[in-house]
């Protein structure tokens, strides 16, 4: 069996997998309008991927045919692209990834499409409310998934991550829904690996965390309960009680010297300042 440690050489050729699928979500991001629909926000990573000669890794997974999975509104994750157009107040999760050099990246962010003009959106068919609690989750999740990532730092194993996550969920204001059957993964010649990465405690203490571990941090939380159903598609994750629901993924890696976020573009500086810790490229 493979060991589920890189050597500091492998660690090293992640960096530029982790970048690419950083630009990919930027490129993404600057087009989400209303209007526009997945299927073409879809078209456009896939573009920027390939013009920088990697290959879009979920392509390479059994069954599926796009670069990013688009989960709208009141899914989780692993909504497939279509073409219906976004409308302001819509919470869009984008999970992305790319493959270049021989190595992965995979990192996930939520976004609320705003007003054509850019401003915070209102009027949304479902409600202000909704806009609001649209805030409200992504907002939590995308805390609690740097409240994981500090946690890589200093943890001995990787249930310590998983504490760090659930007891974070539980410092958040307001319900939340934190998905029990979806979890982070290992990442490194192939974009799912050993080892899992939950998202709370569980019995065993799991893998030692040091260096040459590359993980994926991604928690996935609903605004209400964390029941939820697979569609007919067979892919998309629905919130059971149809509450806005947030995805927010980074690919991190721990090092002789430290931690790095391969999929931010300052290592995750901005992310780990409030945790008192400075990131170090390996």
């Amino acid at each position: 069996m493979r060991s589920i440690y890189k050597t500091p050489d492998e660690l090293k050729m992640m960096l530029p997998a982790g970048v690419l699928t950083a630009q990919a979500l930027d490129a993404v991001e600057a087009a989400i309008r209303p209007g526009i629909s997945t299927l073409e926000l879809d078209a456009i990573a896939e573009r920027v991927i390939r013009e920088a000669g990697g290959v879009p890794n979920f392509q390479l997974v059994d069954g599926y045919h796009h670069t990013v999975c688009a989960s709208v509104n009141d899914v989780v994750v692993h909504g497939i692209p279509n073409d219906t157009p976004l409308v302001a107040g819509d919470i869009v999760s984008i999970d992305c990834g790319a493959l270049l050099g021989g190595w992965n990246g995979d990192s996930a962010r939520t976004i609320i499409v705003p007003e054509a003009d850019g401003q915070d959106a209102s009027g949304h068919p479902r409600g202000d409310d909704w806009v609001r609690e649209a805030h409200r989750v992504s907002n939590a999740t995308r805390e609690v998934m740097w409240h994981g990532i500090a946690a890589v730092a200093t943890a001995r194993h990787m249930n310590d991550i998983g504490g760090a996550i659930e007891d974070a969920i539980a410092e958040q204001p307001g319900p939340l829904g934190n998905l029990e059957n979806y979890t982070g993964h290992g990442i490194g010649r192939n974009m799912h690996e050993e080892p899992t990465v939950f998202n709370y405690r569980v019995r065993r203490r799991g893998p030692v965390v040091r260096a040459g571990l590359a993980i994926c941090i991604e928690p996935m939380l609903t605004a209400g309960k964390p029941d939820v159903l697979v569609d007919d598609d067979e892919w998309s994750v629905r919130a059971a009680d149809g509450t806005p629901s947030a995805h927010w993924e980074h690919t991190v890696i721990r090092h002789a010297n430290g931690i790095w976020v391969t999929t931010a573009h300052d290592g995750g500086a901005a992310g780990l300042a409030p945790f008192g810790i400075t990131p170090i490229a390996p």
